[in-house]
């Protein structure tokens, strides 16, 4: 949609569609109160008071509703904002939205809500974006940090480091402008100030990796021969019964995934054992080149052998494909060799069956790949606004580098305007419909 085009009304559902308590259809535009007089048994609706009323279409009653009043500006997108919370049946919502769209409404894009909020001016990109963080956040950890930015933690210090960067580029055209008037900045006074934005910088994408992990979580694939242990483990990791586990050869047959908090999003994968042989078959083939290909992707490893077998030729010739990615050798069935000497320093032993050391393989995993503290975590950026704050970062370079060498300020002035551009650019200052579509299409229809 075109930014510049003539806001209607719309209108979804804001509620995951199922079996519920209450259900959710939101409308926002200026003929939202117009639409809830139309299809409901009353026709007066005070901004900020709670009404009670009858859907009804075609003097029919459709479901008895709660109806929540917001008048613009003092709404969630800025307009004025009908939310009608009815029974959570799929089929009652759903009706519901149908009589509102059969009255002037149409169906809301996706994000479409939250779109209109930034347009209105009720808050920047950044915190936009974190609205989408926040509703797909895999962990508790990365909700928290999600809602730091909606907030306005990142915001408020572009903002800071944008004003300090503007008050230089202000000075330097003053005295470009009125030479006679006002004098050009010292060039100390320039270096000065672009060695404190750039540390500001350099402080928030220092927090880019940890950000990454947070939003996206790691990949732990359990890896070895058949019948280690590696379905158990699964299962004991994930506290239920997930993979199918029994003393016969093969059992997986193919990757199977589930998701684990550990303070990060973790997708543990249980492969096929990994073997060779005349016994397999064209199903189980398929699982072990599977298992291969997690391997590559996966960031870190679990390498599992028996412990009561002891380590194999299979076992080595394993290893020899998963030795050069991050992993952990974890010795299985402890509980059956209570004297072993673990083969590398950071070999881990336990025993899915006791449960023996699975604590620790906990810990191991989240300090392994998390080489930090989720609440210690200043500022979370996703990849388009690293993109915004390396591209300022190398403008104020350029012109810390020209000031140094005392160069005109003229050509000073134009790297600082491209800092000022990428700064306003992730803020949504200056923003494209490409952009705004971009961001936007990831939200889900009603929010």
């Amino acid at each position: 949609m075109n930014i510049l085009q003539e806001f209607d009304t719309i209108a979804a559902i804001s509620t995951p569609l199922g079996t519920g308590g209450v259900g959710v259809i939101r409308i926002s535009g200026e003929k939202s109160f117009e639409i809830a007089s139309k299809i409901t048994n009353k026709t007066d609706f005070p901004a900020g008071k709670i009404c009670h009323a009858w859907i009804v279409d075609k003097e029919k009653k459709i479901d008895d509703v709660i109806i929540l009043p917001f008048k613009s500006p003092n709404s969630y997108t800025g307009e004025d904002v009908i939310e009608i919370q009815c029974h959570g049946g799929v089929n009652v919502v759903k009706n519901i939205l149908e009589i509102v769209l059969k009255n002037g409404a149409r169906i809301a894009q996706k994000g479409e809500f939250t779109k209109r909020a930034f347009l209105n001016k009720k808050m920047d990109l950044s915190q936009a974006e974190a609205v989408d963080d926040l509703i797909h956040a895999k962990t508790s950890d990365f909700a928290i940090q999600s809602v730091k930015n909606l907030s306005g933690v990142l915001a408020e210090k572009i903002r800071e480091i944008r004003s300090q960067i503007f008050e230089v580029t202000s000075r330097i055209v003053a005295g470009i402008d009125f030479p006679e008037d006002v004098a050009e900045p010292e060039y100390s006074y320039l270096i000065e100030n672009f060695e404190k934005q750039l540390s500001q910088i350099n402080k928030i994408l220092s927090y880019a990796k940890t950000s990454d992990v947070l939003r996206q979580g790691i990949k732990v694939a359990i890896v070895g021969r058949p019948n280690v242990g590696k379905s158990s483990l699964f299962n004991a990791l994930l506290n239920l019964n997930r993979a199918i586990v029994t003393n016969i050869a093969g059992t997986t047959r193919d990757v199977i995934k589930e998701n684990l908090d550990l303070g990060v999003a973790v997708t543990l994968i249980d492969t096929a054992g990994i073997r060779d042989g005349e016994n397999i078959d064209k199903v189980e083939e398929i699982g072990i080149e599977y298992s291969k290909q997690s391997v590559l992707e996966a960031d870190l490893i679990l390498f599992m052998y028996d412990a009561s077998a002891g380590f194999t030729e299979d076992d080595s010739a394993i290893y020899e494909i998963i030795k050069n990615k991050p992993h952990v050798i974890i010795a299985n069935k402890v509980d059956l060799t209570p004297s072993l000497t673990p083969r590398q320093k950071e070999e881990l032993q336990l025993s899915t069956y006791s449960k023996q050391g699975m604590e620790e393989l906990k810990n191991f995993i989240k300090d392994k790949v998390c080489d930090f503290s989720p609440e210690d975590t200043e500022f979370i950026t996703n990849e388009r606004q690293q993109g915004c704050l390396i591209r300022c970062r190398e403008s104020l370079e350029r012109a810390l580098e020209a000031a140094k060498r005392q160069e005109l300020q003229d050509m000073i002035f134009i790297d600082l305007k491209s800092a000022l551009l990428s700064l306003d650019e992730l803020t949504g200052e200056v923003v494209t419909d490409e952009i705004l579509d971009n961001i936007f299409n990831h939200f889900c229809i009603g929010k």
